[in-house]
């Protein structure tokens, strides 16, 4: 991609810089983020609209519903204050779940950002808003995913979260970029690792 396709906002910012690439990402998510996702949300929809057919069903059938099998409470139109809490908590898991389905398709059909990359850094730009990255915050670890020189690139950085686990020490997660359905692949990671070689804050070791 010339600097002239770019959009004039990006090409402002640029304008000083040595452009070592550029390109247009097809989508902004992987496509097995937003399928694990989607997943994910179907299956609690499903899951809870057993919830729903075994608390609910009965009243809506104008019978009584048996809530609780140990303590035999029925509970009908005339008295709900039994149905309170467990029908919140359905509510509620079942929103979640219509949420990350939702979540999910929209993700899928969002378009990809613009990427250049620079000497000192990794320019994404997306509906006027852009995002810079040095080549010191990436750690060096990149995936490619490809067939014939298209595919997409997954960046490590330095950056991110504590994910706690159970019964285990909290795990580090790092950010990840993801530029995906592009063009010249290889051509494009070798590049980035050049410059993030370049700019590695990592102090080198010297062996006597």
């Amino acid at each position: 991609m010339n600097l002239t396709e770019l959009p004039i906002d990006l090409k402002k910012q640029i304008e000083n810089e040595t452009m070592d690439f550029a390109v247009k990402a097809a989508r902004k998510y992987p496509l097995k983020k937003t399928l694990g996702n989607l997943t994910i949300g179907i299956l609690m929809c499903a899951f809870m609209s057993l919830f729903i057919h075994a608390f609910f069903g009965p009243l809506f059938k104008n019978e009584e519903g048996n809530f609780d099998p140990n303590i035999l409470e029925r509970v009908n139109w005339g008295d709900l204050s039994e149905l309170t809490f467990p029908g919140g908590i359905i509510c509620l898991l079942t929103l979640a779940g219509l949420f990350v389905t939702f979540n999910s398709i929209a993700m899928f059909f969002q378009k990809g950002s613009y990427f250049v990359g620079t000497s000192t850094r990794l320019i994404q730009f997306r509906n006027g808003k852009t995002t810079s990255t040095d080549w010191e915050q990436f750690t060096g670890s990149i995936k490619i995913k490809a067939k014939n020189n298209f595919g997409e690139i997954e960046f490590e950085l330095r950056t991110g979260k504590l994910e706690g686990r159970k019964n285990q020490p909290d795990k580090f997660v790092p950010d990840i970029i993801y530029v995906i359905g592009i063009n010249n692949v290889y051509d494009i990671e070798k590049k980035c690792r050049i410059r993030i070689k370049e700019n590695d804050p990592t102090p080198a070791v010297v062996l006597n």
